[in-house]
Parts: C-alpha cells; structure tokens; sequence
C-alpha cells in the first residue's frame, strides 16, 4: 500500500512524500527545500530513494543539490538543463517504476512548457501535477500558451473521476473564491469553500481533492458550462472553450 503525505515548504508548496509500510525508502515530488524533507526522513527513519520533478521552477527544484549528495536518489524529471541531477529524462507516454508502482508520465505544458504530470492507476489512483491543476483553479501561464494549457487540463480530465489530485501548493481558498465569482450560483462550489475554510483554520491541508470533485468545482475544467460562460463573457470572448480558458485565466490573473 502507497501512502501519501504532504511536507509543508516555504508559505504555500506541498513536497508529497511517498512510502510503503513494508520499506524503508522513500520518494518526494518537487523538493523546493531540502531541509523540512530531511527533517521528516529523519523523523521516520526513511531514506530517499527516488525524486519525481515536474518542472524546473526553483520551488519544485531548489532542493535537489542538497538531497542528491546526502542520499544519491534516482531523480527522475523532464529533460531541461535547468533541473540539477537528473538521472532519468522523461517526456509525455514514458513510464518508470517508483515504490513498486508504475507512473506514467503526461506532458502538461502551460504553466512552463517542461512541465509533466506523474499518474499512477490503482485504488485509488494518484495524479502527482505540480502547478497544472490545483483544487479549484490552475497554473499561472508563465511559458505557455492558453491553448496549451487548455488542452494539458483536458488531458488530465480525461484520467479516472477517483483520481486523487496532488497539487504542488495550498492555493484551494484563493482558487475558490475565484472560483464562486465565476460560478455565483454553483453550490458545490460554496461548499468545497466552507469546508477549505475550516481545513484552513485547523492548519490542515485542502489537498488532495479528486477528478470528480474538480469537475464539479474547478472553473478551468468547465469552461462549456453555459452559466459560467455568461459571467466571463463580461471579460472576454467565450466563444469556444479554448477562448473561455484563456479569458478565465486573464481574469484570474487581475482577480
């Protein structure tokens, strides 16, 4: 059995530690820091065995250096000369093994055009998506192009409805809010807020959420849902789902 846990980095990053009962190693995704990832190694008696990159922003990369001379873990990422030490280059339908599992790999280009996605089948299934979808919004277009990120959330919507969706960061109550501006009258959406909310006021991650959950509350993934088109058409063209995308994503931006 897989088990996931979130290690808290900087104000907002999620590092996903993952581990098997029956092992002592251990793998992180996107290690922006070595420190608190050590620190929880070193609490569990684990070592890292295996680092999954989904793209070369300093947040998700600035840890490498530090965990590859103390524990020389597989470092497993896109090929970008940016990222430190990788020792496997993975693009869009590789797959690799990690604790036992098969990963498959997605290209989800827009937030930066290296970007990938790491997608386990199995019960239930685990999305690890770095900054391409968070819970109730998506990545800031910093490389990319609206239409590339449209169609890399597409893609990851395609993926099974009880996905667990692992996120990079703890953005769910900002993208929520956002998200009921566009959407005024949808209630799952004010729910997943309350309930974000009183995680939040606990200190407890709002992550995962799942596919199914996303569909219903994340405004980048219905961008064909009439209601929320009538809104955004007050800030764009929503003409096609592509054009409502990108101006949801314009809007986003100023909101």
């Amino acid at each position: 059995m897989l088990s996931v846990t979130p290690i808290p980095a900087f104000s907002d990053n999620y590092i996903w530690l993952l581990r098997q009962d029956t092992s002592p190693e251990a793998c992180v995704v996107d290690p922006g820091d070595a420190e608190p990832v050590i620190r929880a190694l070193e609490q569990e008696g684990l070592t890292l065995d295996t680092i999954l990159v989904t793209h070369h922003h300093h947040d998700h990369t600035g840890g490498l250096p530090e965990l590859i001379d103390r524990y020389s873990p597989r470092v497993i990422g896109p090929d970008n000369p940016r990222i430190t030490g990788l020792t496997e280059r993975v693009g869009d339908g590789d797959t690799c093994r990690v604790m036992g599992r098969r990963f498959d790999v997605f290209a989800v280009p827009g937030h930066t055009l290296d970007h990938i996605a790491f997608f386990t089948a199995g019960i239930p299934p685990l999305l690890f998506c770095g900054d391409t979808l968070f819970c109730g919004g998506c990545g800031r277009l910093f490389e990319g192009s609206p239409e590339q990120m449209h169609r890399s959330l597409q893609v990851l919507a395609g993926l099974p409805d009880e996905t667990l969706v692992f996120a990079a960061h703890e953005y769910t109550l900002a993208n929520l809010r956002f998200a009921q501006a566009a959407e005024p009258h949808n209630s799952d959406t004010v729910e997943a807020l309350a309930a974000a909310q009183r995680a939040r006021d606990f200190d407890k991650p709002t992550l995962p959420s799942t596919l199914a959950r996303e569909k219903r509350i994340n405004p980048f993934l219905r961008c064909n849902d009439p209601e929320l088109r009538a809104v955004a058409s007050q800030h764009g063209s929503t003409d096609t789902d592509q054009a409502t995308f990108a101006t949801l994503r314009a809007w986003k931006d100023s909101f």
